[in-house]
């Protein structure tokens, strides 16, 4: 039996990792972006690559605008989330070539949000049998790459919109 070794999650996993003061979110708003692994930087949103992803190619859009719930943003950062949604799709579709998505926010604890305090969408691509036996019965995703790579290789056609 072979093992997949992902000792940079064990933090995450017992959730000890440094959240640091405030909004993980609105601390982007002034972080590198390549660190950071933001992708685009728009009037009000931003878009970037999901730290911990279901998928390789799992973005977020995340309003700069620090609220909870997509009702309390304004008409323009609406329409650029929708916007920045469609350029997504078609980006990810070019480049990994999905047979799906998953889109969608988590509003509220009850509602499943990580980040309860900052609205954010999740654009998850999906494959026919991307939930293996792994996924199912050892609780662990196969990254078949790395964050890193997946940056570098979507950047180029986020810098062209």
């Amino acid at each position: 039996m072979k093992q997949l070794w992902t000792p940079w999650r064990m933090k995450y996993l017992l959730g000890e990792e440094e959240q640091g003061d405030g909004c993980i979110f609105c601390a982007k708003l002034t972080a590198d972006d390549a660190e950071e692994h933001i992708l685009y930087r728009g009037q009000a949103c931003f878009v970037m690559l999901n730290r911990y992803p279901y998928n390789n190619g799992h973005l977020m859009v995340v309003p700069y605008r620090h609220t909870s719930s997509l009702e309390y943003l304004d008409d323009e950062t609406s329409l650029e989330v929708m916007m920045l949604l469609r350029h997504s799709l078609r980006i990810l579709r070019e480049i990994y070539h999905p047979q799906g998505f998953n889109l969608g926010v988590n509003e509220g604890h009850a509602g499943g949000a990580g980040v309860v305090e900052h609205v954010h969408l999740h654009i998850v691509p999906r494959w026919k049998s991307d939930a293996n036996y792994m996924s199912v019965v050892g609780e662990t995703r196969v990254m078949p790459e790395l964050l890193n790579d997946s940056y570098a290789r979507l950047r180029p056609y986020f810098d062209a919109l």
